[in-house]
């Protein structure tokens, strides 16, 4: 049996969609929290529902009572830990969510781990982690000391804590630090649904640090496949710890980002340009060696295929023509 936590979520949902595919059994838990449009994670569970190979509990992993009920009553052996309070800007404005959530609520994760020895636990950690680094593209050999908003630091946490299980307890666990995902059923909050939701509802588009922004990202599907190919793939050696780098490893400059969009939706945007924002960086760059050596693969669709996508699912599920 495999647990993933933040089952309605717009990874979550792909990847139980893509593991009952291969046959697993699954245990899909969230608590459908409000920080971006609830009936959009309904939407996505009512997909996953249809299969007889899923099975949804609404729970919060901050209550570690429930969580370890849910440990003990299904025979759970590997666990993706995807749930999490996303999003950099708004940790600058609530931090107190990102320490309950990120921080004790994968503590209680790690925990239930332990005590149920589980065979491999694959978490979501972020690019976000490595800040203020200027040495591109980032490595997991790079120093992760200088995170630039508390959703960074909350992430660099989960890191040290899984580190720590891994040594104290051979729990093998495997870090993914996420480079901005995007794709189909994507959140309302990121750079690709907001600039699409903009253009087409004739709004302007915020532009940040004038336009002089690279992105790595990376489609969900790429970031699917090597999810899916970690699973039975825990560290061999005799601490059983690992992180890598999920990202395409092709930064893409914002405005060249904006004119695939225009292109696809064929009309062009108003674009309100500012100034960086507090807890963002210049750009995101992938090196991801250590994911290929490990799995035999590693992201590379391009922006054009995934935006077009994107799209036909927006209009799709919007009922635009």
């Amino acid at each position: 049996m495999v647990l993933v936590t933040g089952c309605a979520g717009f990874i979550g949902f792909h990847l139980c969609q893509r593991l009952i595919k291969e046959g697993h059994q699954i245990v899909g838990i969230d608590n459908l929290n409000k920080y971006y449009d609830v009936e959009l994670k309904k939407a996505r569970l009512e997909i996953l529902k249809d299969s007889t190979s899923f099975i949804f509990k609404k729970l919060d992993i901050t209550n570690k009572k429930l969580l370890d009920r849910l440990f003990r009553k299904n025979k759970i052996n590997r666990v993706y830990h995807l749930a999490a309070q996303a999003g950099v800007r708004y940790s600058l404005v609530n931090p107190s969510a990102y320490i309950e959530a990120n921080i004790q609520g994968f503590l209680n994760i790690l925990e239930a781990c332990k005590d149920n020895e589980i065979q491999h636990l694959i978490y979501a950690s972020s690019s976000s982690v490595y800040g203020s680094n200027t040495e591109i593209p980032f490595s997991v050999m790079h120093k992760v000391d200088h995170p630039v908003s508390m959703y960074a630091a909350t992430k660099k946490t989960n890191e040290l804590m899984a580190y720590t299980y891994s040594y104290l307890y051979r729990l093998p666990t495997t870090g993914l630090r996420f480079f901005t995902v995007y794709g189909p059923w994507g959140r309302p909050d990121m750079a690709l649904f907001l600039f699409v939701d903009a253009i087409i509802n004739d709004q302007p588009i915020k532009v940040f640090n004038y336009g002089k922004i690279k992105r790595d990202f990376t489609y969900i599907d790429d970031i699917i496949e090597s999810l899916v190919r970690l699973l039975d793939k825990p560290s061999q050696e005799i601490f059983p710890y690992n992180v890598y780098n999920i990202g395409n490893g092709q930064p893409v400059e914002l405005e060249k980002f904006i004119e695939v969009i225009e292109k696809e939706i064929g009309k062009k945007s108003k674009k309100d340009y500012r100034p960086l924002q507090n807890g963002d960086v210049p750009i995101t760059y992938a090196d991801c060696k250590e994911l290929f050596d490990a799995i035999q693969f590693s992201p590379e669709t391009t922006i054009e295929y995934g935006v077009k996508k994107f799209l036909d699912w927006y209009k799709n599920y919007y009922g635009i023509s």
